[in-house]
Order: structure tokens, then C-alpha cells, then sequence
């Protein structure tokens, strides 16, 4: 007897939500409630202990279900080799979205194509945040978030300080931690060095 397998896979904890909808999705798709499975983990680890135990637990002739076949891993080698691997034992792969499944040949080489295309999309991305980390560091830019205090402020935040008034004084007169603060005068010593 055939089984359908669930399978869903969300990246945080605070993902909760979509873990419930990816369920409800699979539920709606005839996959059996005893038989789902899931892993809180990004999709680029390895080790997915919901996953392993889906296909442990699968057998020939069952469908494992996935809402998005990038829920079997975000980078090609390992969701082509997911489903290879599960072809091999005579289990298919389905896909909610968008339609596929692996047991019609066909479908096997669109799911291909479109995990090939997911996978450059995402390198181009990844190409194109160090293009611009690159440029703006080039321009004199730093990434991350701006500094809390001026150069003029950490002037004189530097000079109360050295008049003798605390840290934590000086650092609540600016609204700022304590460590924001002995951070901004380290960078001026730096500086100064």
C-alpha cells in the first residue's frame, strides 16, 4: 500500500507559522497525519534528523511530499541527490508547488532544471552582496548599521572622560551603552596610534 509521506522544513523557530502551513498544505494534499515529518533547520545543513527519518521510514512505491522541492535542501547537489537517492529505492518525490512529480519522467527533469536555476539565482545573489560590500568599502563605506555617536560626540564624550566624569555618566548623557561607548573611544585611541 502506497504511502504519502510529508515532509516540511522551516529555517528558524519563529517560523512556526509556516511550519503549521506547509502541514496543513500536506494534510489538504492526502498525506497521512501519522506519516508527516519536519526539521527547524536551514536548509543548508546536512544533517535534517526529520528528513532522515522520512526516508528511513519510506518504502518502495511511497511519495514523499514536499510543499517547494527546496524544502529537500536549498542547493542542487543535495536535493538532486535527495532524489536520486530516493529513486533508486523506487520512492517518488512530489512537489505542491509547483506541480511535480518525480515518478513521471518528465517531471523529473523539469524538477532538475528548476533546482539548476535556484541555485545560480542564489550565487548570483550571493555574487552580487559582495560586489556591493566590495564597492562600498571602496567608497569608503562601511557595512552594518551607523555609528551611535558622531565623531564630535565621541571628541567629547572622550574629554568628559578624561576630565575624570564616569563612563556610565557620560554614556546616559548620549543614550548609549556603556560598551558603545568604550568601543567609539578604542576606535579614537586606534586612530591615534
Amino acid at each position: 500500500m502506497t504511502v504519502q509521506l510529508g515532509y516540511a522544513r522551516v529555517s528558524t523557530s519563529r517560523q512556526e507559522q509556516s511550519l503549521d502551513t506547509q502541514r496543513e498544505a500536506l494534510l489538504t494534499a492526502g498525506c497521512d497525519p501519522d506519516h508527516f515529518f519536519h526539521d527547524t533547520i536551514s536548509g543548508r545543513k546536512w544533517q535534517r534528523p526529520g528528513l532522515d527519518e522520512a526516508i528511513a521510514y519510506a518504502r518502495p512505491g511511497d511519495v514523499l511530499v514536499v510543499t517547494r522541492l527546496d524544502r529537500l535542501g536549498r542547493g542542487l547537489h543535495e536535493a538532486v541527490q535527495t532524489i536520486a537517492d530516493l529513486a533508486e529505492r523506487g520512492i517518488a518525490v512530489r512537489s505542491l508547488d509547483p506541480q511535480l512529480d518525480t515518478s513521471r519522467p518528465a517531471d523529473k527533469v523539469v524538477a532538475h532544471v528548476m533546482l539548476a536555476l535556484a541555485e545560480w539565482e542564489r550565487d548570483l545573489l550571493v555574487t552580487r552582496t559582495r560586489e556591493g560590500v566590495a564597492h562600498a568599502r571602496a567608497a569608503g563605506r562601511v557595512a552594518g548599521p551607523k555609528p551611535k555617536l558622531s565623531a564630535e560626540q565621541v571628541h567629547l564624550a572622550a574629554r568628559a572622560v578624561e576630565a575624570g566624569e564616569s563612563v556610565s555618566s557620560v554614556a546616559r548623557s548620549y543614550g548609549v551603552s556603556r560598551q558603545t561607548l568604550y568601543r567609539a573611544l578604542d576606535r579614537v585611541k586606534a586612530s591615534q596610534a
